[in-house]
């Protein structure tokens, strides 16, 4: 009886988030509104809640606090995706996550370099490491809603979603070549503890790791599911506790736990059965949106705006990086991507035919979303930059070495990124929502007036 009444007010919970009046009307998702709140009860606005001020334990609550999020995110983009999906589109995502994270690491390295010259390129490949992955906590923000249900294609929402997922985990060899190459005196040595840690210790155990996890759970739940030993909503339950369990397996043999967690996630939902099991119950629903809300609050208490300004740092190489990000990080893949949309012949088309016409708008809507999908970072991004902390030493004031000096300016380059980033794809949509009504608006007067002004011309006066 207290499972019903409990699950009653869940279902009334989601609907009420979900339903909100603001929500769908302008697509406002809770990656705005939590950072937004997060900023206002932070330490340069009321000063309520201020994660900075913990001292040493700062770095240290951050990691762990991403680490759970982005693990519950990882789990449940593996969940949410059909049945053997990554091994139907294996190669396609090969193509679509390797190179292009390669391509973009190397390239926002090269920007970070020439804006920030004290930094050598070493130290900005490392820098460049947090701003690699996409953010699938942030991607799901937007696949998910209703601006996405209603004007992209369900593949293109799952091939998004399965991306953004896995190159999050790989994140760890670009971080790790990076640190290895700038505390290790031999490149030698480096690349030799990159490739045997970095890759089949890290990535390799942590894939395998999760996949083994995650098939195993499947076969016992579904032969207890069928035994009569445990209920439909006992799915549910397990739903954090595999994440979770997951999480703390690989990070305490020091295995890529984020990978792991995918991986277990695209394992136990194989079949297609713990998918059906939950697929239809809002209790998932709402812990991922309570999280959400949570993680972004606490990055909107969290950024250092007092840091924007400090050594070689200042606001307007900030916001040149941003735009340069924006523009040249993945843009090629793009264009790439685009000759496959006969309705689209080019990326000026494509940007053009957004603001005439119902077809056309659909168009622009739906390579927006998958643009500012691939654009996106958020919560990986300060959780890599906080991993990247643990391993960098404790730097001096004023910096005494190379290593001191990104241990001090790695954290204020990756938040204002991020920061750029939640308002770019955080407003762009709701942007694009309110201009297509301003033109309906005014497409509909300019007829009305057009429509008045005819009927008085034909309408003579019989007598001359």
């Amino acid at each position: 009886m207290v499972a019903l009444l409990i699950k009653e007010k869940v279902c009334e919970c989601h609907k009420t988030l979900t339903n909100d009046a603001c929500l769908p009307q302008f697509y406002v998702n809770e990656v705005v509104l939590g950072t937004g709140f997060g900023i206002v009860i932070g330490p340069f606005v009321a000063n309520i809640f201020a994660p900075r001020s913990w001292g040493s334990l700062n770095n240290t609550i951050t990691l762990e606090v991403m680490r759970i999020v982005l693990v519950i995110g990882l789990f449940a983009a593996g969940v949410e995706l059909p049945r053997a999906y990554m091994k139907c589109h294996a190669n396609s995502l090969l193509i679509m996550v390797v190179p292009t994270m390669a391509f973009g690491w190397v390239v926002v390295a090269a920007i970070i370099h020439v804006l920030f010259p004290k930094l050598d390129y070493i130290s900005a490949l490392c820098i460049a490491a947090c701003l690699t992955p996409t953010d699938p906590v942030t991607c799901a923000a937007i696949t998910r809603g209703k601006f996405a249900i209603k004007h992209v294609p369900e593949d293109i929402r799952h091939i998004l979603l399965a991306e953004a997922a896995a190159n999050d985990g790989l994140a760890y060899p670009f971080l790790s070549i990076s640190i290895y190459l700038t505390i290790e005196t031999s490149v030698k040595t480096a690349i030799g503890k990159w490739f045997l840690v970095g890759w089949l210790y890290q990535v390799i155990l942590g894939t395998v790791l999760g996949a083994v996890l995650g098939f195993l759970f499947s076969k016992l739940m579904k032969i207890s599911h069928t035994q009569g030993f445990i209920d439909r909503e006992s799915y549910i339950a397990q739903y954090l506790a595999l994440s979770i369990f997951t999480m703390g397996v690989a990070s305490t043999i020091g295995a890529d736990d984020l990978l792991a967690a995918f991986a277990a996630g695209c394992a136990i939902s194989w079949d297609g059965h713990f998918h059906d099991q939950t697929k239809d119950d809002a209790f998932s629903s709402v812990i991922d949106y309570v999280m959400n809300c949570g993680c972004f609050i606490y990055i909107g208490a969290w950024l250092p705006f007092d840091t924007f300004n400090y050594l070689d740092i200042t606001p307007w190489k900030l916001l040149l990086l941003v735009i340069a990000i924006l523009v040249l990080r993945r843009i090629p893949f793009l264009l790439a991507l685009y000759k496959f949309i006969p309705e689209i012949t080019s990326w000026q088309e494509s940007l053009f035919c957004g603001h005439f016409g119902e077809q056309f708008f659909y168009l622009c809507c739906r390579f927006h979303l998958e643009y500012l999908s691939c654009i996106q970072m958020g919560v990986s991004a300060v959780f890599v930059s906080a991993l990247a902390l643990t391993r960098l030493p404790t730097p001096e004031n004023p910096p005494a070495d190379q290593a001191q000096y990104l241990a001090t300016t790695i954290q204020p380059i990756v938040s204002f990124v991020v920061l750029g980033s939640i308002i770019v794809h955080g407003l762009s949509i709701p942007f694009f929502t309110i201009s297509r009504k301003a033109h309906s608006r005014t497409s509909s007067l300019t007829m009305g007036s057009t429509m008045m002004s005819t009927n008085q011309t034909h309408v003579a006066d019989p007598v001359c």
